[in-house]
């Protein structure tokens, strides 16, 4: 399978893959090599990759705990620090195996230790694989409040294993699945036709496919001053409603996918009745998305906490919540603003059986 040629840096996949990190290391002269996990990777993807992928000694392997919960700043010190006392300095090289929030976090961590040392990102879940294996976002929560703190920093380069998807339960590959039928939403409507009909979380050249629309955008606008803005269709209410569940003890946690399912047929609600989203598309992105997602209950009390949250979006200027709509399927505009009342009805819609 192809490489896929990013900003800085190139995505390979399987062989290649393994022949480009192994040249890598062989021409970087690294002082030491440090291994980012957490405990699922540590358990069900360090092995593979120590006997299958990685020729060459490791001088250590820090392990941190999973879950959006530890995406944080206290982590960062932990890894700095473990960094730190292992002799690291800036020709370390730290290789971050893990999903979306090991790979956000260790891309910080490595961007920001001795003011910037090399990273390697090996994405593990179909979700980090697809979305945070392009674009240089790196970055920890501030609270509950998803990825208050960060820098755009591209890694050395990114290496894409398909065989750890079968480390996945079922869950895992369905949150993935969201990002996939996103892109194709915003930029490719052949794309989201062929996903929409038939099961493909571990299709290999359907996941190539996903990353490189992702890549198309960003070598346009890598620094979110435009184009790549339409990446974050679903995202606005999504994550406000990811991380108002995930601080509401009484609510289930959602994975990420599951949390921007519900934002993208909110916002496709919205994108109906602002950018002209023909009634025909809303139905058919709402029945896809329910086909494959768990209904969410809303109670009047959540959905205003939810809305709270929404001031803290990262696309806002000058006080202004800024949208991702949908004008078609295949077609997003950016920087839309919602008036108010529309909210309530975009959550009665999606409330509706």
């Amino acid at each position: 399978m192809e490489s896929i040629i990013s900003q800085s840096y190139e995505v390979h996949f399987g062989e290649l893959a393994k022949a480009a990190l192994k040249q890598h290391i062989a021409k970087s002269n690294y002082s030491k090599v440090f291994v980012l996990v957490d405990e699922n990777t540590k358990k069900n993807c360090l092995p593979f990759f120590r006997n299958e992928i990685l020729d060459y000694p490791v001088d250590s392997i820090f392990e941190i705990e999973s879950g959006e919960n530890n995406k944080n700043i206290g982590t960062c010190v932990k890894v700095w620090e473990l960094l730190s006392n292992q002799d690291g300095d800036r020709k370390s090289l730290l290789i971050n195996l893990g999903g979306g929030v090991l790979t956000d976090l260790g891309g910080f961590v490595a961007s920001t230790f001795k003011r910037g040392i090399d990273f390697i990102n090996i994405p593990t879940t179909l979700l980090s694989i697809v979305d945070a294996s392009v674009g240089g976002k790196t970055g920890v929560d501030l609270g509950v409040l998803k990825n208050q703190i960060g820098v755009i920093n591209q890694p050395v380069m990114v290496l894409v294993f398909t065989e750890f998807l079968k480390t996945l339960e079922p869950r895992q590959l369905v949150s993935g699945y969201a990002e996939m039928l996103k892109h194709g939403l915003i930029s490719d409507k052949a794309y989201w036709d062929r996903l929409k009909e038939v099961n493909r979380f571990t299709d290999a050249e359907e996941i190539q496919k996903s990353i490189a629309i992702k890549n198309e955008v960003v070598l346009q606008d890598p620094t979110e001053k435009g184009l790549r803005k339409i990446l974050n269709f679903g995202h606005t209410l999504g994550h406000a409603i990811e991380s108002y569940c995930l601080d509401n003890p009484e609510k289930k946690t959602l994975l990420h996918g599951e949390a921007i399912a519900v934002g993208m047929i909110l916002e496709g609600y919205l994108s109906h009745e602002l950018k002209g989203l023909s009634r025909l598309s809303l139905e058919e992105i709402k029945t896809t998305f329910l086909e494959y997602f768990e209904f969410v209950d809303f109670t009047e009390n959540d959905v205003d906490a939810i809305l709270k949250l929404l001031k803290f979006d990262k696309k806002n200027t000058h006080g202004d919540v800024n949208f991702v709509l949908l004008q078609s399927i295949g077609e997003a505009v950016s920087d839309v603003k919602v008036p108010d009342e529309l909210f309530q009805k975009a959550f009665a819609y999606y409330k509706e059986q």
